[in-house]
C-alpha cells in the first residue's frame, strides 16, 4: 500500500515506522481531568495512573481504577474492571452499545468511564502510527491557518473495527511535521464537537509524542471554546516495550 506523502514524512518525524515496529506496547503515567467527567457524574482525580497501550492491536489497560489493586481492560469488543490476579469485578461485552441515546450530560457507570479511557488513550498513544493501519483511509484537507503558522491537516476516515471518537478525524502538523490539533467529534456522548491541543513533545525510546494534551468544545467557527476545558492530560515516563 502506498502511504500518503504527508503521513510518511509525519511518521518520520516522529520516530519512523521501523522503530515503532520493533515495539509491542507503551507505558505511560498519566494524569487526567476537565469537566467533562464532572458532567457524567464520574469526577476524575488527581491520582497519578499508569497507562499501557497495546501498538499494533487496539488494546489498553489502566491501574489503579476504583480501588488500588484493580486495573481495566479494553478491547472494542469487551470492557473490564479486574483484580490484579485477573479476576473479574464487572465486564461488559459489545460496549459502544451501551452508549446508545447518550448525550453530552448522560451520566456514566464506571464501565463506560473505562471504555472512554480504554479507545481514547489507545487513539493519543498511538498517533500519527494509527493512520497508516490497515482500513483507514487518509487525504490532506485544506490547511489551517493558526496566528502566524500554516498547519497541514490529515483527514483520517476510521473503519467500524476501529473502537475510536468518530468515524473521520482531523490531525494538524506544524511545519516541524509535530501534533498540534486533533479534531474530532465525541460519538458516544452526543457526537459534542472537540478541538484537542497538543504540546510538550518528548522522545521516548526513539519515538517522539506529545505529552500535553487539552480538549475543548469546538465552535461553528472551528475554534476552540478554551473556557470549556472538557478533558486534560498530562503524560509522563513513557516507555516503549
Amino acid at each position: 500500500m502506498l502511504m500518503n506523502e504527508l503521513l510518511a514524512r509525519v511518521i518520520d518525524a516522529h520516530g519512523g515506522i521501523d522503530c515503532w515496529n520493533r515495539y509491542e506496547r507503551v507505558e505511560a503515567t498519566i494524569v487526567s481531568g476537565g469537566g467533562l467527567f464532572r458532567l457524567k457524574g464520574v469526577p476524575q482525580d488527581p491520582t497519578p495512573r499508569r497507562m499501557t497501550v497495546w501498538l499494533h492491536e487496539e488494546r489498553s489497560s489502566v491501574f489503579p481504577f476504583g480501588a488500588p489493586d484493580q486495573r481495566t481492560m479494553f478491547t472494542p469488543e469487551s470492557v473490564a474492571i479486574e483484580k490484579l490476579d485477573g479476576k473479574i469485578i464487572a465486564e461488559r461485552h459489545i460496549p459502544r452499545d451501551s452508549f446508545a441515546g447518550h448525550q453530552i450530560s448522560t451520566s456514566w457507570d464506571a464501565l463506560h468511564r473505562a471504555y472512554f479511557n480504554g479507545y481514547a488513550m489507545w487513539t493519543y498513544l498511538t498517533t500519527p502510527f494509527l493512520l497508516a493501519m490497515d482500513g483507514v483511509r487518509i487525504e490532506e484537507a485544506e490547511p489551517w491557518r493558526e496566528g502566524a503558522e500554516t498547519w497541514r491537516v490529515l483527514r483520517a476516515s476510521f473503519p467500524g473495527s476501529i473502537e475510536t471518537h468518530s468515524g473521520i478525524q482531523d490531525f494538524f502538523f506544524g511545519e516541524d511535521l509535530r501534533l498540534r490539533r486533533h479534531d474530532y467529534s465525541v460519538n458516544i456522548a452526543g457526537g459534542f464537537a472537540a478541538t484537542q491541543l497538543t504540546s510538550d513533545y518528548v522522545v521516548a525510546n526513539g519515538i517522539h509524542l506529545p505529552t500535553k494534551r487539552r480538549a475543548y468544545t469546538r465552535g461553528s467557527d472551528r475554534q476552540a471554546i478554551l473556557e470549556m476545558l472538557m478533558v486534560s492530560i498530562d503524560i509522563s515516563e513513557v516507555r516503549f516495550e
